[in-house]
């Protein structure tokens, strides 16, 4: 479906374009947005490789798993039907982990192993369970400590103090995780007064 607005949109502006006679000025608009494109890219590379380093780095020193530890009381509440020692515990951990230090590439792979683990734990049942809801929620809305790709895009088009929404975003995504978890929880205990699981 998502394609077929995208085609929509392209073939109602390349028409809307010939119509008013400014193909010239579309062309220009493509191939700075093509530019653009590259440019952001290459400023996304260099600071998501920084980061991942500095995630290796940690990961390597054990300061990850001490973080992991640090948040594995607060998982558990989170989500209590998966055993504390079970994979899925430790790949969402590790996704948490992640996501907290704005790192959404490196976060993914962890997410859908996450997603597997809890899958098995649901008996490979097609529909979703309540960890596997949880896990969605917090993995869209994240809290994040440093938003690295945002600073990223700001470094790429020179801003002054490319860091300064760090705290704003701490704030912001605080919220947003609160919540996705209170709204996850208000769904999760009306379904248990329907009587479904």
């Amino acid at each position: 479906m998502i394609n077929y607005i995208w085609v929509g949109m392209i073939v109602i502006g390349i028409v809307f374009a010939a119509i008013n006679g400014t193909m010239e000025e579309l062309n220009e608009a493509i191939f700075a947005g093509a530019k653009d494109a590259v440019t952001i890219c290459f400023g996304l590379i260099s600071i998501l490789v920084f980061w991942l380093g500095m995630m290796r780095i940690a990961q390597n020193s054990g300061l990850l798993d001490g973080l992991a530890k640090l948040m594995s009381p607060i998982a558990k509440r989170i989500f209590p039907e998966v055993p504390p020692n079970h994979p899925a515990m430790g790949y969402i951990l590790s996704n948490m982990s992640a996501n907290m230090f704005g790192l959404g590439n490196a976060a993914t792979p962890m997410g859908i192993k996450a997603m597997q683990e809890l899958k098995q734990l649901n008996g490979d049942s097609d529909q979703a369970s309540r960890s596997m809801i949880t896990l969605l929620a917090i993995n869209t809305a994240s809290i994040t400590l440093i938003p690295t790709t945002v600073i990223s895009i700001r470094m790429s088009y020179d801003s002054v103090a490319p860091t300064e929404i760090v705290g704003t975003t701490i704030m912001a995504t605080a919220c947003s995780t609160l919540g996705a978890l209170l709204i996850d929880r208000f769904f999760y205990y009306r379904r248990i007064r329907k009587g479904r699981k």
